[in-house]
C-alpha cells in the first residue's frame, strides 16, 4: 500500500499567521501610544484651567482697578 500524505498549502497559513502577528503588533503600538497620552491629559487640562483662571483674576483685577482707582 503507498502512503498517502496529506497535502496543505503551508504558505498561504504562514502568510495568515505573519499578517496576524503584524496586526496584534499594530494594536499593542496603538494600545500603549493611548495609554502613554492619557497619562499626559490630566495635566494638559489643569494646566488649561489654571491659565484661564489667571486670566479671568487678571482682568477682573484690572476692572477692578479702573472701577475704584
Amino acid at each position: 500500500m503507498a502512503t498517502v500524505f496529506e497535502t496543505r498549502d503551508v504558505t498561504s497559513e504562514e502568510e495568515i499567521r505573519e499578517k496576524l502577528r503584524a496586526e496584534i503588533l499594530k494594536i499593542i503600538a496603538e494600545t500603549s501610544k493611548i495609554n502613554a497620552e492619557s497619562r499626559w491629559y490630566p495635566l494638559v487640562a489643569g494646566a488649561g484651567f489654571f491659565a484661564a483662571s489667571m486670566g479671568a483674576c487678571m482682568a477682573l483685577a484690572k476692572l477692578m482697578q479702573l472701577m475704584f482707582f
